[in-house]
């Protein structure tokens, strides 16, 4: 085995994150199969709704690459999605709903960010348990019943087209170059990639990690709160329920993108793959008729596979 896994050609493949073959896999099925689904409209509205789950990737992504991890996303787009259609704010513009969701979305992760950079606690613990009271306070504001409609103009905005390319698309990819040159050009992503290396040769090169590691979890919410206004825009409608399944997909597909939990690499790329590799994952089980249970279990295999991918990287590295 591992004269297999030393082969230069082999070498060159590992290299690649999964999402890539994920994503070329599907799409050679989805070509075969039902090439009539390839249509760029088709195409456009499904990937259209995973525009939220690729926003709270880069999210993730962020934190990740400084070996933490956010799971509060969810409980911030359930907060994002009560405030905007419960009607607490009657009459209220779309910019003043855009400066409370984002304002709610950093303080929250600036509070993650605080307990994890400053107080050292478990990123885990805390961001899950965030999300947790974040979820029950919604539940117990609407009494658990879903709150009311979303202003029409949130959705109008959602729905609109440039070409064939919906909005939503363009903004997520828009954000990806964004985020990928803030990474690579500014002092921050030079920090990033520092404490993702190694945190305590970070320190004692003079870099900032407590900021560093606050930093990405402040803006970690804030992209929280960017995607729950994406979601709560596609939706139309307030939920008890919504995005509450997002934050794993996001681990997921940031994991299948190359970033791993724990060891602070990875590019914006893989990720943003990884997230379209869901959107062709929901149009071809669609097609063959897969109900959820069956796309849970997809979902599962190949989260596995990633894993198994990363093992046998690792092993080749070592």
């Amino acid at each position: 085995m591992s004269a297999i896994v030393k082969h230069p050609f082999l070498k060159r493949l590992l290299r690649v994150p999964p999402a890539y073959y994920v994503f070329a896999i599907l799409l050679i099925t989805l070509w075969i199969a039902r090439p009539h689904m390839l249509n760029a409209n088709i195409m456009g509205i499904f990937i259209r709704q995973v525009a939220p789950l690729g926003v709270l990737v880069l999210a993730q992504l962020l934190v990740m690459r400084v070996k933490s991890i956010d799971l509060s996303g969810g409980g911030i787009i359930l907060l994002v999605n009560y405030v905007i259609s419960s009607g607490i704010f009657p009459g209220a513009s779309m910019p003043f709903f855009i400066g409370l969701s984002l304002a709610i979305g950093t303080a929250i992760g600036l509070f993650n960010g605080w307990m994890i950079g400053k107080r050292r606690v478990s990123a885990v613990i805390v961001t899950l348990a965030v999300s947790i009271i974040l979820v029950g306070f919604v539940q117990y504001l609407s009494s658990g019943k879903p709150p009311g409609d979303v202003p029409s103009y949130l959705n109008d905005f959602y729905n609109i087209k440039w070409g064939p390319a919906p909005v939503p698309v363009l903004f997520w990819f828009a954000l990806t170059v964004v985020m990928a040159l803030f990474l690579s050009k500014t002092v921050f992503g030079r920090y990033v990639t520092s404490v993702g290396e190694n945190p305590e040769a970070a320190h004692f090169s003079g870099v900032p990690v407590e900021r560093t590691v606050i930093l990405a979890h402040t803006l970690a919410g804030f992209i929280a709160a960017v995607a729950a206004l994406v979601q709560t825009a596609s939706i139309a409608v307030g939920s008890v329920r919504v995005g509450l399944d997002l934050p794993i997909l996001a681990v997921a597909a940031t994991i299948l993108g190359g970033v791993v939990f724990g060891r602070g690499e990875g590019g914006v790329w893989g990720p943003f793959f990884g997230g379209l590799s869901f959107a062709l994952l929901f149009v071809v089980m669609t097609t063959f008729g897969i109900d959820d249970p069956g796309k849970l279990i997809a979902q599962g295999l190949i989260i596995l596979l990633a894993a198994i991918f990363y093992g046998i990287r690792t092993s080749r590295s070592n």
